[in-house]
Order: C-alpha cells, then structure tokens, then sequence
C-alpha cells in the first residue's frame, strides 16, 4: 500500500512489482481508507464483541438506575400535601 500512496505508480504497476493479482493493491488501499474513516465493517471482531459487552452492562446499570429514580419520582409525588 505504501508503495502505491508514496510513488506515482498505478495499481497494475504496484501488483507487478509484488507479483500479486493487479486488484489486490486497489482492494488494499480501499479498506486502508475504510480503517481511518472508522468503518464498522473493518474493525477488529474481537474489539466489537469487547464493545458489545460493554455497552450492554452499560445499559443493564442505566435500567436499573432509571428504575430506582423512577421509584424515588412516584414516593416524593406521594408525599406532597
């Protein structure tokens, strides 16, 4: 990739100077750009399964903060003369 973004040389001229398929630097330098933009799609698995995780303990706390404010709320609504 980095011989393709650092020389004027073409994705068929990079491809024949590392021996490979003349798509192979195009689909190289297209997911590159999809990395530093932050696509889901290229994230690490492992990352995203750690950030599911953790988003879902996130919203159990939320819930169960959200149900003690609400019990607070109808007890102080209760208690006004």
């Amino acid at each position: 990739m980095e011989l393709y973004i650092k020389s004027d040389a073409t994705y068929a001229e990079v491809a024949l100077r590392l021996g490979v398929d003349p798509g192979s630097p195009s689909s190289w330098v297209k997911q590159a750009d999809r990395r530093a933009e932050g696509d889901p799609k290229s994230q690490n698995p492992f990352q995203t399964a750690g950030d599911l995780r953790r988003l879902r303990r996130e919203n159990g706390r939320l819930k169960r903060e959200n149900e003690i404010l609400l019990k607070a709320s109808a007890f102080f609504a209760s208690k006004t003369p």
